[in-house]
């Protein structure tokens, strides 16, 4: 029975009852009697009460939507309203999940092609670095090398710690370059992206231990671009906020799928402040391949990034 009809029923045995009982053998005095009084309270209590219970039932569910539709986040999906109440709360409540399903998908898509856009960002400018800007600092080293040569023994010292700075620049460049564009992943898989990943880490001050363990099922060149990104986020809040010393970095088969973990020793999560971008970042590109992705602490303290990719159904686009 809808609302509605749920409150005018009962308004309706209320003011029928009352109606019958003014016009028949009940009368009220004047002044009106105790017993008179006591009666008509207790029928006015009576309809008060069942009102109230009418409207605690039917607008229970309106309660509960509410909270979650407070409590709903859309990089969190799958979290649903219970259908219950009333025809009009219960129709109110299944458009809600309908509109989060548009909500969702359509999240995804626009999602998908902004983290598309920006790898073809990335790419661009990797590019850029090692083909412009790479060759002009190695024409630089080049050409500071030639008048070092020429040069009197006094300015040679300070030639040498140009052509050192330059060499430095030239190196930092290109590992900024490989960093926007992992041509490891397109040269040679996964495995071996993950591996130079760990080493790189490992180069600046985080030991890395790096595993990739059993036979991995097919993924396609989404997915695993989407772990290697995951990974390298993970690694990178490690070694800027965590202040840990030592991490792992794991690969590997799971029931159903494949499961990425980026453990580490620091401090932990705490009652720090609201997931930052990277971590937005990282549950954009999971929810791309509709994998899950969890955070929470590690079993020797530190933190722990579990990405698990379901395999045997098409990624999201």
């Amino acid at each position: 029975m809808s609302l509605f009809w749920r409150i005018f029923s009962l308004n309706s045995v209320g003011l029928v009852a009352a109606a019958a009982l003014l016009l028949g053998p009940v009368t009220v005095s004047t002044p009106v009697l105790p017993d008179e009084a006591l009666v008509v309270l207790a029928g006015l209590a009576a309809l008060l009460a069942g009102n109230a219970a009418v409207l605690r039932i039917g607008l229970t569910p309106l309660q509960r939507l509410g909270r979650a539709m407070a409590a709903v986040d859309l990089l969190r999906p799958g979290t649903r309203a219970v259908v219950a109440g009333p025809a009009e709360t219960a129709e109110l409540i299944t458009t809600y999940n309908a509109m989060l399903d548009r909500l969702e998908t359509e999240r995804a898509a626009s999602a998908g092609r902004a983290l598309l856009a920006q790898e073809r960002e990335r790419h661009r400018v990797a590019r850029e670095l090692h083909d412009e800007v790479g060759q002009t600092l190695t024409a630089v080293l080049l050409q500071l090398k030639r008048v070092a040569d020429r040069a009197p023994e006094g300015l040679r010292d300070e030639l040498g710690q140009a052509q050192e700075a330059t060499r430095a620049g030239l190196d930092e460049i290109r590992r900024i370059a490989r960093r926007l564009r992992p041509g490891v992943l397109e040269e040679l898989g996964l495995a071996s992206a993950l591996r130079s990943l760990a080493g790189e880490f490992t180069a600046h001050g985080l030991t890395v231990r790096h595993e990739v363990r059993g036979e991995l099922p097919p993924l396609t060149g989404e997915t695993e671009l989407v772990v290697y990104r995951v990974a390298q986020e993970g690694l990178t809040n490690t070694a800027r906020h965590s202040g840990a010393d030592r991490a792992e970095l794991r690969l590997g088969p799971v029931p159903g799928g494949v499961e990425l973990l980026v453990r580490d020793n620091g401090t932990g999560l705490g009652a720090g402040p609201p997931e930052g971008a990277g971590i937005s970042g990282m549950r954009e590109r999971a929810l791309l391949i509709g994998a899950e992705l969890s955070l929470g602490p590690g079993p020797d303290g530190g933190t722990d990034v579990r990405m698990r990719i379901p395999c045997g159904r098409r990624e999201a686009r």
